[in-house]
């Protein structure tokens, strides 16, 4: 029997999509997304320094830290505080891995940029929603840098979203929520840039295998998804001059 999706969303339509900028009041960049009923606060963070491997090299870094609050899940989560899951590693690698891949670490020059994502509410995708909010914060942070000086030029040189899709049933599926992530059978989580050139690629068959056939399905799914979130992106950032994309 073919999976019947619980918000009965076409197997190629997306969550509803949203980014609320300027969320917080200190931060460069602050951006509420919400991917249907996940929410995560995406804030980026200026230092006007480098880590030590880069001092004096002319060029830039960013880093990423993610957490979920302790509210987000209908069961308590404990906070992280001196030791982070494995999980918890593994999120915040990806998203510094994705989000390194939008910048020229030349123009931006000696200074740290720091992506905080904190999920207010999980339903599933919360580090592609972190991913893809990521780059909206990242673009209002970087916006200012340039308002006010401290950049000539933007070094943003590609836009950046990423993606999930499942396997239920047989068929793939995209943008998958709590309820079909944990039916599926196979689940990808893909980024990709505004070419859709792919950045990263996280997947595997939580029960049995699948083929290379449906692999391409997956790709090319998330391919559809990718477009339609680079230009939700692009519609929320229609103020901002992004003149390296």
């Amino acid at each position: 029997m073919p999976w019947q999706r619980p918000d009965n969303r076409q197997p190629n339509q997306l969550r509803p999509i949203s980014f609320e900028r300027d969320f917080t009041r200190f931060a460069p960049g602050s951006v509420l997304t919400k991917f249907g009923d996940t929410q995560v606060l995406c804030t980026v963070s200026v230092q006007e320094k480098v880590p030590p491997f880069l001092e004096g090299t002319g060029k830039g870094w960013l880093t990423a830290e993610y957490r979920m609050l302790p509210g987000a899940t209908p069961q308590r989560q404990e906070r992280e505080l001196l030791k982070l899951s494995g999980r918890t590693q593994e999120i915040q690698r990806l998203i510094g891995r994705s989000l390194r891949a939008s910048l020229d670490f030349n123009a931006l020059g000696e200074r740290t940029l720091i992506v905080d994502a904190d999920v207010l509410q999980a339903d599933a995708g919360t580090r592609t929603t972190a991913i893809t909010g990521g780059y909206v914060a990242l673009a209002d942070a970087i916006a200012k840098l340039m308002k006010t000086g401290k950049l000539e030029q933007s070094p943003l040189c590609h836009q950046i979203a990423a993606i999930s899709v499942g396997i239920l049933e047989g068929e793939p599926f995209l943008d998958l929520n709590y309820v079909e992530d944990v039916a599926a059978d196979v689940d990808f989580n893909i980024v990709m840039n505004e070419q859709l050139g792919i950045i990263e690629v996280q997947g595997t068959a939580e029960a049995g295998s699948f083929s290379r056939t449906q692999l391409n399905q997956i790709l090319d799914l998330a391919s559809k998804g990718m477009q339609d979130l680079l230009e939700a992106q692009r519609r929320a950032l229609e103020d901002v001059v992004l003149s390296s994309v």
